[in-house]
């Protein structure tokens, strides 16, 4: 790595002997009259080149015509440069483009400004009073119309063939339509790769979650290039096993179990919440699938005189609430729930609480996203235990898996 000379750090930093000499906004900064520098020196010798290889390529004779000043707004305030130019107009500067005002690195602070859902004047302020940069409410909304494109490419990207493992789900939020503030579902499909790694297959918005929009879902996503899923984890919505298996007929359908027990206790008291959930507990921690009926029935024996029907709720639903019992602990605690989604969902609950309501879908599809992306940037790792998990999924599911 080059290193840089301490002379050249002496004559810099000379003068400059308190934090706002050095970090300050004012034009006496050091850290903005750097930057300025190396930009102006980089726009340099990208002209040098240019007019180099014009010379090598057609003997132009194009040479170099001054220079023009430009301000950019970057993370030390507004910084003034001088941009070269040449003769005949051919230059077209790469690091910083014709008609670009902004350093690289702002957008980007912009944008996980806006997917924390903080609002448009208020990332006015931020930039103001941190960077001593001023954005208009016009530009926030250029950069994060930026990502639109980002978005729509994301959206319908080609998928892996293979999932162990989909977690369903969607997420209510408030959207002006048609003149009216609505409710509508944000629907996310979350997937485990075979590495281990968790992925957001795509967010999709409806009036209502439903089962026939989450087979169009599902359409979508077999589509997309996903052929076989091994299981997919989803909530108790009426017809939502039958859409997934009907669009992938081998899949193992476990209803979410967190989502089964937290309905059973909305009809209990309070004085009565723990003894019941305490028995709950040991239906769906049972070894097998014979114990676990056993404890529904002894479950049933003691509550149905007071809660008569939170054991008929369990026997409705039995067939989607057992499969997870078949296999290893490890594998149980990976698709018991659907909390792998519904963390996720709690971020973009955070995210959307200070908007109140979205004018349109396509702000909501826009501030989701980027909170999505920002949630998947630490989502790198494996999942835990999967190099436990793999081989055991393996021996279950061995026609259906890479070696």
């Amino acid at each position: 790595m080059t290193t840089i000379r301490p002379e050249l750090l002496d004559e810099l930093l000379q003068g400059a002997t308190t934090q706002e000499a050095i970090f300050g906004f004012g034009p006496a900064g050091v850290l903005k009259r750097l930057t300025g520098a190396i930009v102006e020196r980089a726009l340099a010798a990208e002209l040098d080149v240019h007019l180099r290889q014009e010379q090598e390529e057609v003997r132009s004779g194009n040479r170099r015509n001054g220079k023009s000043s430009k301000t950019l707004q970057s993370e030390q305030g507004p910084v003034p440069i001088a941009v070269p130019r040449d003769r005949l107009g051919t230059f077209e500067p790469q690091l910083i483009k014709k008609h670009q005002t902004r350093i690289p690195g702002l957008d980007e602070k912009i944008l996980a400004l806006y997917a924390r859902g903080v609002s448009t004047r208020e990332i006015e302020q931020h930039l103001e009073e941190l960077y001593g940069t001023e954005v208009s409410p016009s530009l926030v909304s250029a950069v994060t119309e930026a990502v639109c494109e980002e978005l729509n490419e994301w959206q319908n990207r080609p998928l892996d063939g293979v999932y162990p493992v989909i977690w369903l789900d969607a997420l209510v939020i408030k959207v002006r339509d048609q003149g009216l503030v609505r409710n509508k579902a944000a629907h996310l499909a979350v997937g485990l790769t075979l590495e281990g790694r968790k992925e957001v297959l795509g967010l999709w918005f409806e009036t209502n979650e439903g089962a026939k929009f989450w087979l169009r879902v599902l359409t979508e996503l077999r589509n997309r290039g996903v052929k076989d899923v091994l299981f997919a984890c989803c909530d108790g919505l009426k017809g939502f096993p039958e859409a997934i298996e009907a669009a992938f007929p081998q899949a193992t359908v476990q209803t979410c179990i967190v989502h089964q027990v937290r309905n059973s206790l909305a009809f209990v008291p309070w004085q009565d919440r723990k003894l019941v959930a305490a028995d709950l507990r040991t239906i769906y921690t049972a070894s097998n699938e014979a114990d676990a009926e056993d404890s529904l029935r002894q479950f049933e024996q003691k509550w149905s005189p007071k809660y008569p029907t939170i054991a008929p709720s369990w026997r409705r639903n039995w067939t989607r609430l057992v499969p997870f019992l078949a296999f290893p602990p490890e594998v149980r605690k990976m698709i018991y729930t659907t909390n792998a989604i519904e963390s996720l969902n709690s971020v973009l609950r955070r995210a959307v609480r200070g908007k109140g309501h979205f004018p349109n879908d396509d702000a909501a599809l826009k501030l989701l996203y980027l909170a999505l992306r920002n949630v998947e940037k630490k989502w790198r790792g494996a999942t835990n235990d999967w190099k436990r998990i793999y081989p055991q999924l393996k021996i279950f599911f061995e026609d259906r898996l890479p070696a």
